[in-house]
């Protein structure tokens, strides 16, 4: 028969050759002890030696108890004493989690806001139970189609609009307000930026057969291009909790570096983009890749949620139709990207939406994108585009009203008023 006793704290003596290391969990333990009282006994002989209970004996003295609860081992033999310390300690990684009951628990528990910390999870094990398994969203699109850009947006600079669990807004990312309109208080997991490349594509030989529409702003800057740099970066990286993925072209590679780290980022490596076609130009050699930056915040933490086996060269072809956006990516890339750095319901932001590429992504993947684009009319691209996939509807915050509706009332004030009044407006 069990034998419980409450002992003066100053009657137990540790086993010396305890095997466990434990310090850095007793401020855990204490807090613990605090919520939950102390309900799990130590085990020890009379004599005072400790057979199990070592964590919960130094979280007790931290918290200066003066008795602990004690159950008696005097009828172990000296071999199944020291048996038995490993087991207790063992005996807990025996069973497995059914992760879709942790999650209920865990969930319940954050509904009445509960500390999860005090379930003995530290905050990346939380984070990646809560987030669940990996899914992706079919389209009702191809992933990389894009509608043309509208002669005459709808979208205005300071535009907010709401895309199901996404947000875009019409603003310039080198404006530190901008950031805090679009996210408010929330921190994001992941960049992913695609900046202007500073080659002025306009004014290229394929860049005028696209048109005066097809120019991309910020995209001539000169010299002023590392101070372009450093004004969007620090806002967004202040904002980053992960990884941070830039694309660039080779030429200003350089100053990319340079201006992420004066903006605080950490940069480690490249990821190569190697494309199944080349660009052709004057050179002896065709470029037939596009580097991108790969880092995260000074100091800071990155989460790696991908496969361990991939390389830093990813062979992905090109959008077959890219004509809307010079530098447009493939839906393929960035999600990539958001898979391995980032768990379903994460923010990620792109601060350079252009197309609309990250939205896709995201969506594809389950995470909350959170877009700024400079232009009016690529915003118009990206919300048709994502309700083109996704088959919702998209509203602008400050009216609620969809991008049809608005079309409409652009069209025609008058009449376009009254068709939306009678329920006959298109969305």
């Amino acid at each position: 028969m069990l034998t419980f006793e409450q002992w003066p704290i100053d009657r137990l003596i540790e086993y010396a050759r305890n095997p466990r290391k434990n310090d850095h969990a007793v401020d855990q333990m204490a807090a613990a002890i605090q919520e939950f009282g102390f309900r799990i006994p130590c085990i020890a002989q009379s004599d005072g030696r400790l057979v199990d209970g070592h964590l919960r004996l130094k979280a007790a003295r931290k918290l200066g108890l003066a008795t602990v609860p004690v159950i008696l081992a005097d009828d172990l033999t000296p071999t199944q004493i020291k048996a038995f310390r490993l087991l207790a300690n063992r005996s807990a990684t025996w069973a497995e989690w059914d992760d879709d009951l942790l999650r209920l628990e865990l969930d319940e528990l954050k509904l009445d806001d509960f500390d999860l910390a005090l379930t003995g999870f530290d905050a990346e094990q939380l984070l990646e139970i809560m987030a669940g398994e990996e899914t992706t969203t079919a389209g009702e699109t191809d992933d990389d189609a894009v509608p043309d850009l509208p002669e005459t947006p709808v979208s205005r600079t300071g535009d907010v609009w709401v895309l199901g669990k996404h947000r875009l807004l019409c603003g310039d990312a080198t404006v530190a307000e901008s950031y805090e309109r679009l996210l408010g208080t929330d921190r994001v997991s992941m960049l992913w930026q695609d900046p202007p490349y500073n080659v002025n594509y306009a004014n290229t030989p394929k860049g005028k057969l696209r048109g005066k529409n097809r120019a991309i702003l910020n995209d001539n800057l000169g010299d002023g291009f590392y101070d372009f740099l450093i004004a969007a970066l620090t806002p967004a990286l202040a904002r980053c909790d992960g990884a941070v993925y830039i694309a660039m072209s080779s030429s200003e590679l350089d100053v990319l570096q340079s201006a992420f780290r004066a903006a605080g980022g950490h940069w480690p490596t490249f990821i190569i983009w190697a494309k199944n076609t080349f660009t052709l130009g004057r050179a002896d050699y065709q470029r037939q890749y596009e580097p991108m930056l790969y880092g995260w915040p000074e100091g800071g933490k990155r989460h790696w949620c991908g496969d361990r086996d991939q390389g830093d060269v990813w062979q992905i072809k090109k959008p077959v139709k890219n004509d809307l956006h010079p530098t447009m990516k493939p839906v393929e890339l960035v999600e990539r990207a958001i898979r391995n750095s980032s768990r379903p319901g994460d923010l990620v932001l792109d601060a350079f939406g252009g197309p609309g590429t990250t939205l896709i992504a995201a969506e594809k993947a389950g995470r909350c994108a959170r877009l700024m684009e400079l232009d009016p009319k690529y915003c118009d691209v990206i919300v048709r585009r994502w309700q083109d996939y996704s088959g919702e509807k998209g509203t602008r915050e400050s009216d609620g009203m969809t991008l049809g509706e608005n079309q409409m009332i652009q069209a025609s004030p008058d009449t376009g008023l009254e068709r939306l009044s009678a329920g006959l407006g298109s969305v």
